[in-house]
Formats: structure tokens, C-alpha cells, sequence
């Protein structure tokens, strides 16, 4: 089935967001949600129905009389794909409109590779996860991407990305748009974290924030419902704010941002130098036999007891939560979720974190905030990728137009 947009009322296209923002309403659960009459409602629902964009898929626990029908987006409609693209790894799934994972392939990647390597393998990967679905290329509804850098949202092209420096003008857009009819959206892979919460929580909380702490460190800000992104894309990287002025040079240039003192790299790097100082014996061990440590090995190395190691990982969620006070003083969120790989360390980082934002926040600010590792973990990436391709895809009714790329430095 080849879905025609612009076939779609207002009022149908209302009652499918709603559907996939509920995941499982009923005729009279979606009236409430969408601001529609009780007949306008059902009329939507039957017409979707018929052509087989909503499905049955049974009844739901009587409150009394009949038992109401879940509806959901059909799989009939066709698929989408998320492709999470980090500073050092690659997912990619295929979905069905209700964002089941049909297909997934993650692997470790290198973004300095530049985007020819990287989009090349993001394309093969793809066609044998389609191929592994039986789903042919012409069914792929939307595609969303999401990126470790920041992205001018309209155009899709990233704008100075530190950890990306070769991928700047390039339009991811235009080369998927080679391959797939689909539209495409590029983000920043914090934002997609920040939908996917959303999606996850069925909008019912209406201000939190995402942030990731990896190879570098980003805020996805939801406001009233919706992921903001500032005037021109920008909004949310939190990565470069300062928390010593006296620290170590960032990628950025700048002295002293979060980023350079307490992502992964910089653990990473404390590990290195506690290692060689003599302070810890086992990351010392480690070293030697691996050549090099991660923020896994001193997470690793704190759960045996070691005190060089619960003093980086210390210091890490100090400087996080130095950081994230300002933000949290400013925005007053309801919720701070954390995810990327960093949060994989366990319970020390975030009580690290909490105990620096509740010490340097303000009584009113913090007297109903709950901080929180992301429930979704490592799926909010892919999660979070589907999400922006249908909501963009149903939008925009499918449509994007054609962005002149920037020319690369040097052209």
C-alpha cells in the first residue's frame, strides 16, 4: 500500500498523530485527546479503518458496558527507519508505525571517518535489515537520523560540529533522497533521545530534559510538549558551558567546558593518568593488558572498591552536575533523564550528579525534580529516530522540499 497524503483531511491526520502518540486509544479516548466530537471521531476512525491505516487489535478492560476496541497504526502503512549515528558507534533498525523494532543492527563507528564511509555503510546496513524484513525499499514511509552535532533543523545540514568537522554542508538528505523516495529528517541525536522519552511517556509529562554524557555531552529540552530547538537548531548543547576556567582546552577551543572535563574521553583520561601515577594497581593491571581504558573499566575497577576510581567517577558527576544546576536554575524541569554510553556506569555517577545539582540549585527549582537515568537506554536513539520520521513524515504529509546544500571549505 502507497500511502497518499495529501488524500488525508486534517481532521484524519489529527486522529493518526493521536493514535501514535497514545499507543492504544480507544474511539473515545482518541475524541478526547484530538478535541473532537464522539461522531467526528468515530467518522475519522472508520475511514482509516477502511483504507487500512488503523487497525482493531482487540478490546481493552471494561469499565462498565462494552468493552472499547484498541486501535493502532496498521503495519500495513509501511515501515520507517531510525539510524542512531554517535561519535563512535552506529544503530540502525527498521520500525513498524507503532515503532515495534522489526530489524536492528548496531556496531562501532568512527563520525571522523567523514560521511561518504559512514552514509555508505548506513545504506548497505539498511538494505539487508529491509531485505531481512521482506520489505521492499518503495515502503519505507520515513527516515530519521540522528546525529552528534548540531543541526539547522529546516535544511538538515550540520553547522560547525566539533566532533564532525568533515561533515559540516554536507546533505545527509539529499544522499538517502538517492536511494529512498521517503522523506528524510536529520536531528541531533540528543533531541531524538528527548522524543523518544516523549513518545515513551505519551506526552504526559510536558517540560523535562534528556541529556547524553558519551564522547561528548548534549541536552534534549522538551517545553510544553515539544522538543525545542532554539531559533537556529542550537538549543541544548550544554556540552561546551564552562565549569573551570582554569581546565583543559576543549575541542571547541575554548577553556574549561563540561565536555573536556567529564565525558567519556576525559574519564578515560583520568583513568590513564591515576593508572600511570601509581595510584590504582588495578586500573594499572588493566592498562597494561588492554593498551588503553574506558569509562566501562573504571566503572569496572569502582565496583570492586577501588578509590581511584570512585574519586574519577567523583569528580565526573560533580562537574556534570555542576553544569546541569545551571540548566535545571534556568528551565525548572520536572524530570532530568540521562543517557549515552557514560550513564552505563551505574549507581555512583548518578549519585554523584544528584548530590552537586541539589547542592548548587535553588530550593524551589529542585523541590519536585526527579534525576534519573533514561528508561529507554540504549533504544532511545532508534526510538526516538522513528518517532521524528512520522511525526515529520505526517506533518508535512510527506513531503520535504530540496535544500541547496553549503559548499564544503575548500570548494
Amino acid at each position: 500500500m502507497v500511502i497518499r497524503w495529501d488524500d488525508l483531511s486534517p481532521g484524519e491526520l489529527a486522529v493518526l498523530e493521536a493514535v501514535f502518540w497514545s499507543s492504544g486509544a480507544s474511539r473515545s479516548e482518541l475524541a478526547e485527546r484530538s478535541a473532537f466530537s464522539k461522531s467526528k471521531a468515530n467518522g475519522a476512525v472508520a475511514g482509516l479503518v477502511e483504507r487500512g491505516l488503523l487497525d482493531e487489535t482487540g478490546p481493552q478492560a471494561s469499565s462498565g458496558g462494552r468493552r472499547p476496541e484498541t486501535l493502532r497504526l496498521a503495519r500495513s502503512m509501511g515501515v520507517l527507519v531510525g539510524v542512531d549515528l554517535g561519535a563512535t558507534s552506529m544503530d540502525v533498525a527498521v520500525l513498524a508505525p507503532d515503532l515495534t523494532v522489526l530489524a536492528h543492527h548496531g556496531e562501532p563507528a568512527d563520525v571522523l571517518a567523514g560521511p561518504g564511509v559512514m552514509l555508505s555503510r548506513v545504506r548497505e546496513v539498511l538494505r539487508d535489515l529491509l531485505k531481512r524484513c521482506g520489505v521492499g525499499r518503495e515502503r519505507v514511509l520515513g527516515i530519521g537520523m540522528g546525529v552528534p552535532g548540531p543541526v539547522e533543523f529546516e535544511s538538515g545540514l550540520l553547522v560547525n560540529p566539533p566532533l564532525m568537522p568533515g561533515w559540516e554542508g554536507f546533505s545527509i538528505r539529499d544522499y538517502l533522497r538517492d536511494e529512498y523516495a521517503a522523506p528524510a529528517f536529520i536531528d541531533n541525536d540528543v533531541n531524538l533521545m528527548a522524543l523518544g522519552e516523549l513518545w515513551r511517556l505519551h506526552r504526559g509529562l510536558p517540560n523535562f530534559l534528556v541529556f547524553k554524557v558519551g564522547t561528548g555531552i548534549g541536552c534534549g529540552i522538551v517545553c510544553h510538549g515539544e522538543v525545542y530547538r532554539g531559533a537556529d537548531g542550537s538549543a541544548g548543547d550544554v556540552g561546551h558551558i564552562c565549569v573551570d576556567p582554569h581546565g583543559p582546552r576543549c575541542r571547541c577551543g575554548n577553556l574549561g567546558c563540561v565536555e573536556a572535563l567529564a565525558a567519556g574521553p576525559a574519564i578515560a583520561s583520568m583513568a590513564t593518568e591515576a593508572a600511570q601515577a601509581g595510584e590504582s594497581r588495578l586500573l594499572a593491571k588493566m592498562l597494561a593488558e588492554q593498551g588503553q581504558l574506558t569509562p566501562l573499566d573504571v566503572d569496572q575497577a569502582s565496583r570492586t572498591g577501588d578509590a581511584a576510581a570512585n574519586a574519577i567517577i567523583q569528580r565526573a558527576g560533580g562537574y556534570i552536575g555542576q553544569m546541569l544546576a545551571s540548566v535545571v536554575n534556568f528551565f525548572n524541569p520536572s524530570h532530568v533523564f540521562i543517557g549515552g554510553g557514560v550513564s552505563r556506569m551505574g549507581p555512583l555517577l548518578l549519585a554523584s550528579i544528584r548530590q552537586s545539582v541539589y547542592h548548587r540549585s535553588l530550593a524551589l527549582s529542585t523541590r519536585h525534580l526527579e534525576i534519573q537515568y533514561a528508561p529507554l537506554g540504549e533504544r532511545a536513539g532508534v526510538i526516538g529516530a522513528g518517532v521524528l520520521a512520522l511525526q515529520e513524515t505526517m506533518r508535512r504529509r510527506g513531503r520535504v522540499e530540496a535544500v541547496a546544500p553549503l559548499r564544503l571549505r575548500g570548494e
